[in-house]
């Protein structure tokens, strides 16, 4: 009698490697900062980490990124610990990645920009998303092609024949160049639809959900307009827009909830999506989201302002909404369990950030929990201030009379609810 073999059929998780670069620009607190936010982005691609190596240099090298001594390290610990991928932190240039692959054999070898291409790929649900990636993909990639044909000659002619033809690496290279072209072309034609279903909105306050990834805009606006948006807590969860009507004080707007920023965001990214950043470019008022609970919150705020000042959107009334009451923790204690935080807990942490200079040095700021929806009616105060003076712009003849501009029974309602 023959034994049933059984075969499993899920797939098998990928082992990764990550390496960093010390140098005048990053000491080695912030270089062991930016390797575990690499190591969180490689969990949301589906990657296991197993080994950091890091190296002091002045610049990273140019052939190789580390040096020839820390090379040999590494390839000596992958002999006995084979993984599937070594990351780099940084980008490299392709004739770092063939000097690194030469070393590496059959391991790949990935850089931050590609590790984030790989993540909008998986999450990229849209038509323009897809087609804003797939761009990127190849913008990324058309430099980089070189090492994936060195090992084909040029076809030999012969007699009565055309003689030497193309090499595999110059077809490859214009079949990509179509392909660039061809969605360059197609996504003109999705910018000028979108531009289109922005115009229909212009009768309405519009405002977005700007901030670093992974700080709760998607949770936010689930509190703000009741209705269900994807939330996860992984980097980039969220990549397409989602846009959700709201109603505040009897006045009309529309929420967008946009693409997370992050350091390093490679350019070719920015400029494919721009039909995503065009709805931060022309929005009235923007709610940057802050992770008030997060080590490097401050570093985050410049990451977003630097983003939003290089698509000239920097200039946009704006609140800044410190976000994850329950996880915030003074230096001097404990982080709270988000879990078994009590509302003594979240009560004592808005005082002491009520008290900071954070609360005292910058306009429009409020601290808030979306998740234990603690504190949203300040929050929904500050924004009716701005959206009642946009609202004012685009209706210049609304009767408060007939209209009244806030419902204070149902603002009260919602102080109750937030409470409860």
């Amino acid at each position: 009698m023959l034994e049933k073999t059984l075969f499993s059929t899920s797939k098998k998780k990928e082992k990764c490697i990550l390496v960093g670069v010390i140098n005048k620009d990053q000491n080695e607190e912030k270089t062991k900062e930016y390797l575990d936010e690499l190591a969180f982005l490689a969990s949301t691609a589906g990657v296991t980490c197993t080994k950091t190596f890091t190296q002091r240099l002045s610049r990273p090298d140019k052939k190789t990124y580390v040096g020839k001594g820390k090379l040999e390290e590494i390839k000596t610990w992958l002999i006995d610990n084979p993984v599937d991928s070594v990351i780099f932190d940084d980008d490299l240039t392709p004739s770092q990645v063939r000097n690194l692959e030469d070393n590496f054999d059959e391991t790949k070898v990935l850089d931050r920009s590609l590790l984030i291409l790989n993540i909008f790929s998986q999450r990229a649900k849209t038509d323009a998303s897809k087609r804003q990636v797939e761009l990127a993909q190849y913008q990324y990639l058309y430099p980089r092609l070189t090492r994936m044909w060195t090992h084909l000659s040029k076809q030999k002619g012969g007699v009565g024949m055309r003689g030497p033809g193309e090499k595999e690496l110059e077809t490859d290279k214009r079949i990509i160049k179509d392909r660039i072209a061809f969605l360059k072309e197609k996504l003109v034609k999705i910018d000028k639809r979108a531009l289109t279903q922005r115009k229909e909105r212009n009768r309405m306050v519009r405002m977005a959900l700007v901030g670093y990834t992974n700080v709760g805009k998607s949770t936010l606006m689930t509190a703000l307009s009741k209705s269900n948006v994807f939330a996860e807590n992984k980097l980039f969860a969220t990549i397409d827009s989602t846009v959700r009507k709201i109603v505040l004080g009897n006045i009309p707007f529309l929420l967008t909830d946009t693409v997370g920023f992050i350091r390093k965001l490679p350019a070719l990214l920015v400029a494919s999506f721009k039909s995503t950043l065009d709805e931060i470019r022309e929005a009235d008022i923007l709610l940057h989201v802050v992770d008030i609970s997060h080590a490097s919150f401050e570093e985050h705020i410049d990451v977003v302002n630097s983003t939003l000042a290089d698509i000239d959107a920097s200039d946009k009334p704006t609140v800044l909404v410190f976000n994850k009451l329950d996880l915030y923790k003074p230096e001097s204690e404990d982080g709270l369990d988000s879990h078994l935080a009590t509302e003594d807990d979240l009560k004592k942490n808005l005082a002491r950030l009520k008290s900071s200079y954070m609360a005292k040095n910058m306009k429009n700021v409020v601290f808030i929990s979306a998740s234990k929806k603690e504190n949203l009616s300040e929050l929904r105060s500050t924004i009716m201030e701005l959206l009642e003076e946009r609202h004012f712009e685009i209706y210049p003849n609304w009767d408060p009379k007939q209209n009244p501009l806030y419902d204070w029974q149902g603002h009260q309602a919602l102080q109750e609810k937030d409470k409860s």
